[in-house]
């Protein structure tokens, strides 16, 4: 196979022209090639209808290991060979899933959460795209979702937060001078959402607290959201470090951190209230 570094490189340098099969298909279509699928956060109820349809139909199913929920598997495509990606390279994927997709054999590639964050899916498309492959994408629930839903608020509350910041924290693949963590933080009406930092939630919050953001600022961390044996550890820029530490979570949690975790001091929008009633009230004038 072409060596994947080149085939992105070159589908990138190709990207000055528009792909013509923009705007041909909508998201929730199925096309031609491998779609790579968002399973959503961890309930096998939160994949998408779209979604549930091709992996019921596939022969093959490489999937992101322990990532995805072993009852999705087994409840969606037992029949089906299924592949963990964990531990593979590119230069074991993409041959894996082109000749089995050449060969006749309806492919599937399944991601955790949505393919469009924090995935790797991209470059997996743009090699098989090179080895004359056609590839697509299908949207799914991302984990930020999902613990909005667990903590029954909303990520966006009118005169709480009008904005919402997908991030990590810094580490091996994000620079110090990457992260910006303290500037969402900053801007006061912005809930921030830290994927794949667990691990480091200490340090980030003890950064914050240098930096002088208010220790009192809510946070809360939902552990595996949706999934069975889901968790939710609240507390506070101050707390949130020490009470994680002590839950054991090192991984697999979406922390929130913001005034929206927690609904406070929301106000009425506009849209059921004045501006709902603006045409009514013209009327009767």
């Amino acid at each position: 196979m072409t060596d994947p570094q080149d085939a992105i490189d070159s589908e990138t340098a190709s990207t000055i022209e528009r792909d013509p099969r923009i705007g041909e298909r909508t998201a929730g279509e199925m096309q031609e090639g491998i779609p790579f699928i968002g399973a959503g956060p961890g309930d096998p109820g939160l994949l998408t209808v779209t979604g549930k349809k091709l992996v019921e139909s596939a022969d093959l199913v490489v999937h992101a290991g322990s990532l995805v929920n072993s009852e999705l598997l087994s409840k969606f495509c037992a029949d089906a060979e299924q592949v963990s990606s964990i531990g593979k390279n590119l230069e074991e994927l993409v041959p894996l899933m082109r000749d089995a997709h050449e060969d006749g054999r309806t492919v599937v590639r399944l991601h955790s959460g949505d393919p469009a964050i924090y995935g790797a899916a991209l470059e997996q498309m743009d090699a098989l795209e090179h080895e004359g492959v056609r590839t697509y994408l299908v949207p799914g629930v991302t984990s930020a979702f999902a613990a909005s839903a667990t903590l029954r608020t909303q990520l966006t509350l009118n005169g709480v937060a009008n904005h919402v910041a997908f991030t990590r924290p810094q580490g091996k693949t994000l620079d110090p001078e990457e992260d910006h963590i303290g500037e969402f933080v900053g801007m006061g009406d912005v809930t921030t959402c830290i994927y794949l930092g667990t691990h480091a939630v200490g340090e980030t919050m003890d950064r914050l607290l240098d930096e002088g953001h208010d220790p009192e600022t809510p946070v809360a961390a939902v552990y595996h959201a949706s999934w069975p044996d889901e968790d939710i550890v609240e507390g506070t820029i101050a707390t949130i470090g020490e009470k994680l530490e002590d839950a054991g979570y090192r991984a697999s949690a979406m922390v929130v951190i913001g005034d929206a975790a927690r609904k406070a001091g929301y106000e009425r929008s506009y849209l059921y209230g004045d501006w709902a009633n603006r045409g009514q009230s013209e009327a009767d004038d």
